[in-house]
């Protein structure tokens, strides 16, 4: 089974930060994504934009508290979690959010500059992931020299803050 959402789209409005009880930061971003459409026979093009309600926790969060910021342009990749819960009437009610696994940050800081404190590259589509993971490479023939079978699958960044 495959549960994966690929969005790329503009913070609506500045990141809900909170750090729980037991130290863990959590962050929500309401993300717009907008599709354009254009009518042949109208010769009109209409948008529909659709907001999203992404969830990112512990080194995730970090960089949205440091970074993100309303009209920020970011991916993300993550998974659909439906929440359930009920109201103060007893109703019950439900929530589909996306659980971020991953997230780059797109475009430039208002003004031009990149953010203070933003790892270089920042407006060159910088990636985050909650842990360095490590790609599996095939092994060579056995006549090549032997290769090590495990690569980094991201630049080293040293720089960054976590």
């Amino acid at each position: 089974m495959i549960n994966k959402v690929i969005l790329v789209g503009n913070v609506g409005i500045d990141p809900e930060v909170r750090t729980l009880e037991s130290g863990v930061k959590t962050a929500r971003v309401r993300l717009a994504t907008t599709e354009r459409y254009y009518n042949r026979e109208t010769r009109e093009t209409t948008e529909h934009t659709e907001w999203h309600t992404i969830t990112l926790w512990r080194n995730l969060a970090d960089v949205v508290d440091r970074f993100v910021h309303k009209g920020s342009q970011i991916y993300v990749e993550g998974r659909l979690r439906t929440r359930e819960w009920s109201d103060q009437s007893g109703n019950k009610r439900y929530s589909t959010e996306i659980q971020a696994d991953e997230l780059k940050l797109l475009g430039r800081r208002e003004g031009g500059a990149p953010a203070e404190g933003a790892p270089q590259g920042y407006g060159a589509a910088q990636t985050y992931t909650p842990a360095p993971r490590a790609a599996v490479t095939p092994q060579p023939a056995a006549t090549a020299p032997a290769e090590p079978a495990l690569q980094p699958a991201m630049d080293s960044f040293d720089d960054l803050p976590f």
